[in-house]
């Protein structure tokens, strides 16, 4: 398999990058990185696309909500623009693939709640094609609550979408919804065509069950990779097809792009990205 290509989350440097743009996509790229993950985009693409361009960086996926009337965060809702706004903010901005990165827990809870989410993400593949794009889905854990038939939701989903939908694992948040990470990558095969490289101490319950606390991600105790419960090494080995190791903090646990330079040198030294 030729080696995935390293990128970061904006949504880590959140604070950092809506206070200076050009700034922080220039120290990622003093970094060494080449690649980002845009959020929040359709807002500001023309600024987004040309502070890339002035960096020398790229941003091929990026994270908006196809699939529900407001992007839920742990620290605020985002609302949800049509998708043919998306996509062309997307392409203005030079992406390739739009990435869900969050649908209700409790549409996560039923057979045909899944079967929603699947069909809708399908039709918004077929909008996306008209643009030149592709979509996605970027899990939590809540997708790994339910289980149909000895399938969890996840699985389910991932079974009633097209072929052409990308998938992008969330190794830590899969972890914290109970899933063997190493197994569920292999089993992904060709569909997974990145992941969200992210370490930390794991929830030992998942936050999105009925019933759990109220989670915020000031709760969240994550390092750098390759220092936590994650078993990184395995998951990045066991994929087939990656294209993008997206590195990626919701609670940076310290200055975020030393924490990000860390990250990165964790893909590089051990051999997981180009």
């Amino acid at each position: 398999m030729a080696l995935p290509e390293a990128s970061v989350q904006l949504y880590s440097l959140a604070k950092e990058f809506s206070a200076d743009m050009q700034g922080s996509l220039d120290r990622l790229a003093a970094a060494g990185l080449s690649n980002v993950e845009a959020f929040d985009f359709v807002r500001r693409a023309p600024e987004l696309r040309a502070a890339l361009d002035a960096s020398g960086l790229s941003s091929p996926t990026g994270h908006a909500p196809l699939l529900s009337d407001e992007l839920w965060t742990p620290d605020g809702s985002i609302p949800t623009p049509a998708p043919e706004v998306v996509f062309e903010a997307a392409a203005t901005a030079g992406m390739r693939t739009v990435i869900d990165p969050f649908v209700d827990p409790q549409r996560w809870l039923t057979e045909d709640g899944v079967a929603d989410i699947a069909e809708r993400l399908n039709s918004a593949a077929e909008v996306a094609a008209g643009f030149g794009l592709t979509v996605g889905y970027h899990n939590h854990a809540q997708e790994f609550i339910a289980d149909f038939d000895g399938v969890s939701a996840y699985e389910r989903f991932v079974s009633l979408t097209d072929e052409r939908v990308a998938l992008e694992l969330d190794l830590f948040w899969a972890m914290a919804g109970g899933q063997d990470v190493p197994a569920l990558v292999q089993k992904l095969g060709s569909r997974l065509v990145a992941v969200h490289v992210k370490d930390g101490v794991v929830p030992a319950s998942n936050p999105w069950a009925p019933g759990a606390p109220a989670f915020g991600s000031d709760s969240l105790d994550q390092r750098h990779a390759g220092t936590g419960e994650v078993p990184l090494d395995a998951a990045l080995r066991a994929a087939s097809s990656l294209q993008y190791a997206v590195i990626e903090y919701d609670r940076a646990p310290g200055d975020v792009f030393d924490d990000v330079a860390a990250s990165l040198a964790f893909l590089r030294d051990g051999g997981y990205v180009k």
